[in-house]
């Protein structure tokens, strides 16, 4: 494993097994979060993934106070389709790549290949 992390904030336990195992089979550690951690482990986040299902009330804190401190971590939000309202504010806070549930689930299999 590099020194590297996907962090993941979800509350959705038998999602999280599916973004860890592509997490880990493209050599990052993988952490499972209900928000950003208050003090750094060593360990930064190449990726910090926002599940906006769960999630969506820690959007604009948890950009404003992770952007400046993880500044070289790509960031992702996904949701459902539905929920076009929270996908449109993941995009307003800052958010680069915002996908549908569905979108983030086709994409998984290669999404950390690229590191």
């Amino acid at each position: 494993m590099n020194e590297q992390a996907v962090w993941f904030l979800s509350g959705d336990l038998m999602f999280a097994s599916r973004v860890q195992a592509a997490a880990n089979d493209a050599g990052f550690a993988f952490r499972l979060l209900g928000n950003l951690p208050d003090e750094d482990d060593g360990q930064p986040p190449s990726w910090i993934i926002l599940d906006l299902a769960s999630r969506a009330r820690l959007l604009p804190d948890v950009v404003a106070a992770g952007k400046p401190r993880y500044p070289d971590a790509r960031w992702i939000a996904y949701g459902p389709h539905v929920q076009v309202d929270s996908l449109n504010a993941a995009r307003t806070a800052g958010i680069e790549t915002v996908l549908t549930r569905g979108q983030f689930n086709a994409a998984l299999n290669t999404l950390f290949s690229g590191e």
